[in-house]
């Protein structure tokens, strides 16, 4: 197929609709649940920062027999119960605070109720995608998909402060439950067949676990940047688990102007999905991965000093938005190349691998932020998940990533990978 053509593809264009009306939802409840955690159920840094910590619990908890799972499931059933079930739970927000019974413990089931959807739903849309195009189009699929993704999410937080200021948070939240509804219409309009994978003779929970750990940690390319990654979320979690506090209780902003910060993400994140190919092309895939996680950190350290409420806050938002051009870049590269140098029957196992030590790393430092916020403030502990962040990069400078231009993404390439074991 051309790659010209990709958005011709119809279950590809529903496949990227349907994630895009998710991410615009969840683009609002991004800035809506810590901000009526804060106003309506008057929350602590601390509480805040354990709100933050449920939004990825389930990674941590559930992430290496999830992949697992899904391997053995309709993938996209799976992602269209995980819409469903999200629309549920966030739909019983505002229902509360309807009846003026909402408590933090409700926010805190709610929040790990779509952590655990989410997580599922993550597992199998990245499982999906490479049986609905070519190998030489992953790449190119996986920009579009990113870039449709934040472009959902430039409207998202902009809106999502606008009807916070006019019809409150919880209402705001009632609109992202309704777009997870929307998600699963056209999910479920995709047309390749959601076959259920053939069962395995004599397969056990526990082997296909510890299979796909084989497989990522003996993998010389796969396991220095899922350690990376891994590093970056756990420090960087905890500058994202006191920022909201940062700019609501510290800074006083009104939640149109907190809700830029969270834009300018999105921006960076469209700028970074539209030049990655380009970026790629002209560095090679490997010094793409190590240089744009400097990038990204030195921008968010360099950002932090200057959010303030006055007018250091546009050049804030400059190298937030700056930092995440260059993290989108190395996202798309990092996860193209996993789905190119895993064999298909393992996709589910690597992805659920990755995303527990990826996102498994995120509660961790969502409540070492908290914790830090409330015992020594929340830019000093937001100066803790910045200076973090810049070690993030020392796994892959320290692997042959370093001196790669074009990495190897065939499993045939990567013998060890296959022979390679660790304990479980």
């Amino acid at each position: 197929m051309p790659k010209t053509s990709l958005f011709h593809h119809a279950d590809f264009r529903r496949l990227w609709i349907g994630d895009s009306i998710s991410q615009f939802g969840s683009s609002i409840t991004l800035l809506a649940l810590p901000y009526v955690a804060l106003r309506v159920v008057h929350a602590n840094p601390f509480q805040v920062g354990l709100l933050v910590m449920f939004q990825y619990l389930a990674f941590l908890l559930f992430g290496l027999p999830a992949g697992a799972w899904v391997d053995r499931m309709r993938l996209r059933r799976v992602m269209i119960v995980g819409d469903v079930g999200r629309a549920v739970l966030l739909g019983s927000v505002p229902v509360a605070a309807w009846f003026d019974c909402l408590t933090l413990a409700q926010l805190y089931v709610v929040t790990f109720g779509t952590s655990v959807l989410t997580l599922f739903f993550d597992v199998s849309y990245q499982s999906l995608l490479p049986g609905l195009v070519d190998d030489e189009q992953l790449i190119e699929g996986n920009a579009k998909l990113e870039t449709t993704r934040n472009v959902a999410q430039v409207g998202g937080p902009g809106l999502g402060g606008a009807l916070i200021q006019l019809i409150s948070g919880p209402a705001a939240i009632g609109l992202d439950a309704l777009s997870f509804l929307g998600s699963a219409f056209y999910l479920g309009r995709i047309r390749t067949p959601d076959t259920k994978p053939e069962p395995r003779p004599d397969s056990r929970l526990r082997s296909e676990i510890a299979e796909g750990l084989r497989f990522v940690f003996g993998h010389r390319i796969l396991r220095p940047i899922a350690m990376t990654a891994a590093i970056s979320n756990l420090f960087g979690t905890v500058g994202i688990a006191m920022l909201t506090v940062l700019l609501v209780d510290q800074l006083h902003l009104a939640a149109f102007w907190v809700s830029l910060v969270f834009s300018a993400a999105a921006l960076g994140g469209i700028a970074g999905a539209m030049l990655t190919e380009r970026v790629v092309a002209r560095l090679g895939q490997g010094r793409s991965v190590w240089m744009c996680m400097i990038a990204s950190s030195v921008c968010w350290f360099l950002a932090l000093p200057l959010y303030q409420a006055d007018w250091r806050l546009g050049l804030a938002l400059v190298l937030h938005g700056l930092g995440w051009i260059t993290l989108i870049i190395f996202n798309i590269t990092q996860v193209s190349f996993r789905q190119l140098a895993t064999p298909k029957h393992l996709l589910g196992r690597m992805n659920a691998t990755i995303r527990f030590m990826v996102w498994g790393s995120m509660p961790i430092g969502a409540m070492l932020g908290g914790v830090l916020g409330q015992t020594i403030g929340v830019r000093p502990a937001m100066w803790v998940g910045v200076t973090g962040e810049l070690l993030a990069v020392l796994p892959v400078l320290l692997s042959p990533i370093r001196t790669m231009r074009e990495l190897p993404t065939r499993p045939e390439e990567e013998p060890e990978a296959e022979a390679a074991a660790v304990s479980v």
